[in-house]
């Protein structure tokens, strides 16, 4: 016979991870979902009379530590918070960060930022960013803290002057991370305002890579994708083993961050060099066809030597290199979002022989194809 399991969480993060709870159900596990912004008195009593074998929720300061206090067995999302009894999952905020740090650093940035929201996720991952960097980045961090947590997809917020004095003193152009996707958007819109160009001016990637936030932001935002597939499956198997009475873990499970997927708010045209835009263009737009740079050279009418030169300048690296680095970000997003096999995200990624993205794949991220996947999956 199944158990109850009451999901208590705010409807963003449900949105997130049912896709991945779903096939749960055929397990006979009823679920009963719970609103985590109703008042903490009203949720004790609902989950008293529901008596659920086991609790899903979402970390929330204060709320979490209470509904704690029921014993009820529980899987907390979103947090590395380690409490006894209970199961915690959560991305990987370091290296959330650090993805984006290498973004901005492979496309040719000198100057950096942070806007940070003054959460412990928000301090991880500016963390890894800074990390990433290194302690002779340029770097400069901002904490914006007018946005309301309890309302994610809502931005009516009006920039404090600080934050305007802000934008206004960092040495453009610049690569900004916005902690989480609703800053980077409430940023956008500042820059507008303030008539500053994105990406020319002051370049800009989210985290979270959610749609409905990304999508309607104008320009489009670039954000780190977070594998929630991989958080609901953790969060599902993470059920199984409390309902199953298996110890809990006695630290907290970290799922890898995904890849930064680019959008209009920072992308190649934002580096300085008119050639460089335009041998940028030309990689990413032939990403998938056999590019040598006899053909680049030859389509961007200029000498080997002197592109070569360009590249090593502004984007520290040769041409080759930096159409590697494309197409593993390229195999990197597919095979955190797709069930493509190895072999067709070779082609999809312009290796075209899985051998040959393997032996790249290791020599940028220090892993396998195979092993990355995995970690994404696995949690490993």
């Amino acid at each position: 016979m199944g158990k109850q399991v009451a999901i208590i969480m705010t409807e963003v993060f449900l949105r997130r991870l049912t896709p991945s709870l779903i096939p749960f159900v055929r397990r006979q596990h009823d679920f009963r979902i719970l609103s985590i912004r109703r008042p903490i008195k009203e949720l004790k009593a609902i989950i008293k009379e529901l008596s659920p074998s086991a609790l899903i929720t979402e970390w929330i300061p204060d709320t979490t530590e209470t509904l704690l206090e029921l014993g009820i067995p529980t899987v907390i999302a979103a947090t590395d918070n380690q409490y006894q009894g209970a199961t915690s999952i959560d991305v990987n905020d370091w290296q959330v960060g650090s993805e984006v740090a290498r973004a901005f650093a492979q496309a040719g940035y000198q100057s950096f930022a942070c806007l940070g929201n003054s959460t412990p996720y928000s301090d991880q991952r500016i963390q890894g960013f800074t990390q990433e960097l290194g302690n002779t980045a340029q770097l400069s961090i901002h904490e914006q803290e007018t946005l309301n947590e309890t309302s994610y997809s809502e931005d009516f917020a009006l920039p404090c002057q600080s934050l305007q004095n802000w934008l206004t003193s960092l040495p453009k152009p610049v690569g900004i991370f916005a902690v989480h996707d609703p800053l980077g958007r409430f940023l956008c819109g500042v820059c507008r305002n303030m008539g500053i160009k994105i990406p020319e001016e002051v370049a800009i990637i989210g985290a979270n890579n959610d749609d409905l936030v990304c999508g309607l932001s104008y320009p489009m935002l670039s954000s780190v994708s977070i594998p929630w597939d991989t958080i609901g499956e953790s969060i599902g198997e993470a059920i199984r083993s409390l309902l199953a009475g298996e110890p809990t873990p006695t630290e907290p499970i970290l799922v890898p961050a995904g890849a930064v997927i680019l959008r209009h708010s920072a992308n190649h045209l934002a580096v300085g060099d008119p050639t460089l835009r335009r041998a940028m263009t030309y990689l990413t737009t032939h990403i998938q066809e056999p590019i040598t740079i006899e053909i680049l050279c030859s389509e961007l009418k200029i000498a080997r030597r002197g592109l070569e030169q360009k590249f090593r300048e502004y984007l520290h690296c040769t041409p080759w290199e930096m159409l590697c680095k494309l197409r593993i970000n390229q195999a990197k997003q597919l095979l955190t979002e797709t069930n493509h096999p190895i072999s067709i995200i070779s082609e999809l990624s312009g290796f075209n022989d899985p051998e040959r993205m393997a032996v790249v794949f290791k020599r940028i991220e220090g892993i396998p194809p195979s092993k990355y996947r995995k970690g994404i999956r696995k949690n490993s």
